[in-house]
C-alpha cells in the first residue's frame, strides 16, 4: 500500500529537463525569483480561492469499498512556473520555452506515469497553460492536474 505522501514525494522528483528546480511540499518557498525558474512546485491544495480548472471537481473522491483493493482519488496540480509574467517581451517572449517546457515534462511523466509504482493506475493528467499567482508574483507557466488512484 502506497501513501499519497510518498506519490508527493515521487511527484517532486520527476526529472524534467529544462527545469531547474523541483520543490516537495516541505521545499515550498515563500516567494520565487528568475534565477529559481523554471520550476516545479508540488501543490496538493487549490491556490486561494479560484480554481486552476474550469471543470468542478471534488480532490477527494472514495471508491466503493466492495471485494475489491479499497482505494481513493486524490487530485494534485504539478504546477510549473517558467518566468514572472512582467519580465521580457511579455508572454509572447515566453511562449516558446514554455511550450519547450511542457513537451518535457510530458515526456518524463510518460517514463514514470505510476510514479514509482505509487499509484494504482497510471495518473490521468490535465494540462493548463496560462498565468499563475505564486506568493506575490504572477507566473508564466502550466498547471499540470493529476488525478491519482492510491490503494488505502
Amino acid at each position: 500500500m502506497a501513501s499519497f505522501r510518498a506519490a508527493l514525494t515521487q511527484l517532486a522528483a520527476l526529472s524534467v529537463s529544462g527545469v531547474r528546480n523541483n520543490y516537495d511540499l516541505d521545499e515550498l518557498p515563500h516567494s520565487l525569483h528568475s534565477a529559481q525558474m523554471p520550476c516545479l512546485l508540488v501543490m496538493p491544495i487549490e491556490l486561494k480561492a479560484e480554481r486552476l480548472f474550469r471543470e468542478r471537481k471534488d480532490s477527494l473522491q472514495t471508491v466503493a469499498f466492495s471485494g475489491g483493493a479499497k482505494s481513493i482519488y486524490y487530485t494534485v496540480t504539478h504546477l510549473l512556473l517558467a518566468a514572472p509574467a512582467e519580465s521580457g517581451l511579455g508572454i509572447r517572449s515566453h511562449l516558446p520555452g514554455l511550450v519547450d517546457l511542457m513537451d518535457s515534462y510530458t515526456a518524463a511523466l510518460a517514463a514514470d506515469i505510476t510514479m514509482g509504482d505509487q499509484l494504482l493506475a497510471p495518473a490521468r493528467v490535465s494540462v493548463e497553460p496560462g498565468i499563475f499567482p505564486y506568493g506575490e508574483r504572477e507566473f508564466y507557466g502550466c498547471a499540470f492536474r493529476h488525478t491519482w488512484l492510491l490503494e488505502i
